[in-house]
């Protein structure tokens, strides 16, 4: 039996400790949920919007309890735990009615009768959870895979498991039947034994190269519907206003302590003057930030990365930019008298530098310098990602130009590339997705469709030549 455990990453103590579910017991829980899902699936919808119903009114009577454990696993600070079960509830009524337009059933009469939609749902759905919103983003595919009729068997980060096993926990709660939502803790080996077994659906959030290696893994199985939420090497061209868009600039590039895949990786500004004024600008508010743990008294914008391996990943990351030629404007650094989780945010200038496609997943922004707005644009789109990308301008003729060019799934003008609504869809090109994006478009993935041709009496039909 191999054990493992969480730790609260600004303190070190110990938040969940228990053991990896095997290849067996994986298996068992795939089992149970094909159990469980005739009796879920045939149920009318209005009972399943019930049980979902229910949930969130346990996640409201609970949202201070588990804003609390996000912030102990994860390090997050309280407002931003707060704002994630907060997500959490609103995603229901989101999710009902994502799913009432786009997963519903509708008629049309035709001369024979009727033309009838229905959506069905896939069967049972393994969902593999990231660690920075180890509430939020899984949510985001149980819920509306829940109301088309789906059942689950959801395997946690294996950073924040306490976490996932809470969330279960409120489900059965809310009265959510035996069997319709399996805990499986563990790590990669996990995660490999449950895509292994007889399911109908992944769903997965997490990092590119995990979700390729997902999709070779699955490569074979085409009745398996796959949905894969990663990653970002995201831009934010930045090209007027300096004092006014360095909050934006940083609100892109650092909330979270840059443990959002749609943060901002790459600052473009203009050569000259004005690109000056908004790095400096940038650097003078990005001096000021505040770092603190979760239980602190006071404000502060960041807490530590999500435990000090994360956090070594990306001390080395910087320090193969900088051996590149990356120059430093504020550098990375640990914070004196805190665990080596905690980092300070980073600012490097990689103007004319061949630095790699690469998101580092941390509070690490990188500075590009180009003549143009046409260039500016042209660097904006040099990746192989497509998650999320940001215009900061007041020229409109600017943004038409951003907007047209761009290769994102999240384009934002003059709010940070971190912003993004419930009720649109969230999800990337390229190596950010496989073209399923979640959010509101969530209910697409979560249930196949059914049209039919419909008469209620059985009439001849005519048979020329006959």
């Amino acid at each position: 039996m191999t054990t493992f455990r969480s730790i609260d990453p600004a303190s070190g103590a110990t938040v969940w400790e228990g053991a990896a579910a095997t290849p067996a017991e994986c298996a068992a829980a795939v089992a149970r949920a094909r159990a469980a899902l005739p009796a879920w699936r045939n149920a009318p919808l209005e009972d399943r919007i019930a049980v979902v119903r229910r949930y969130a009114e346990v996640l409201e009577a609970d949202r201070e309890v588990f804003a609390a454990l996000l912030s102990r696993e994860t390090g997050k600070l309280l407002w931003e735990t707060r704002a994630e079960v907060g997500s959490m509830i609103g995603k229901v009524a989101v999710s009902i009615a994502a799913q009432a337009e786009r997963a519903g059933e509708r008629a049309s009469e035709t001369a024979f009768g009727r033309a009838v939609l229905r959506h069905r749902a896939h069967g049972v759905m393994a969902v593999l959870g990231p660690y920075n919103f180890p509430g939020h983003l899984p949510n985001g595919h149980i819920v509306p895979a829940l109301l088309a009729g789906n059942t689950i068997v959801f395997k946690p980060s294996e950073v924040t498991p306490a976490v996932g096993a809470h969330m279960v926990a409120l489900w059965e709660k809310a009265g959510l039947p035996a069997g319709v939502l399996t805990c499986v803790q563990g790590a990669r080996e996990t995660g490999e034994a449950l895509v292994a077994c007889d399911i109908d659906g992944l769903l997965f959030t997490g990092s590119a190269g995990a979700g390729a290696a997902l999709k070779r893994a699955t490569i074979d199985r085409p009745h398996l519907i796959l949905a894969l939420e990663l990653g970002g090497n995201n831009p934010l061209i930045v090209w007027d206003s300096p004092e006014e868009a360095a909050s934006i600039i940083v609100h892109s590039a650092f909330v979270t302590t840059g443990q959002r895949c749609s943060c901002a990786r790459r600052l473009i500004v203009p050569q000259g003057t004005m690109g000056d004024a908004i790095v400096d600008a940038l650097d003078a508010l990005t001096a000021r930030i505040r770092i603190a743990a979760w239980d602190e008294e006071g404000d502060a914008f960041m807490g530590p990365l999500v435990s000090a391996t994360a956090a070594a990943g990306a001390h080395a990351a910087v320090d193969r930019l900088v051996a590149t030629g990356a120059r430093t404007i504020r550098p990375f650094e640990r914070v004196e008298g805190r665990s080596d989780a905690f980092v300070t945010p980073s600012i490097l200038d990689v103007t004319g530098v061949a630095v790699p496609d690469a998101e580092v997943f941390a509070p690490v922004l990188q500075v590009t310098r180009v003549a143009d707005f046409g260039a500016a644009i042209a660097a904006a789109n040099a990746t192989a990602f497509g998650l999320s990308a940001g215009l900061v301008s007041s020229d409109p003729g600017q943004w038409q130009a951003f907007l047209d060019a761009s290769r994102a799934g999240i384009v934002n003008r003059n709010r940070p590339t971190t912003g993004a609504a419930a009720n649109m869809p969230f999800g990337g090109l390229g190596a950010s997705g496989n073209h399923r994006p979640s959010a509101y478009y969530a209910a697409d993935y979560c249930a196949y469709p059914i049209g039919s041709f419909e008469a209620d009496t059985v009439q001849p039909l005519p048979v020329p030549g006959a």
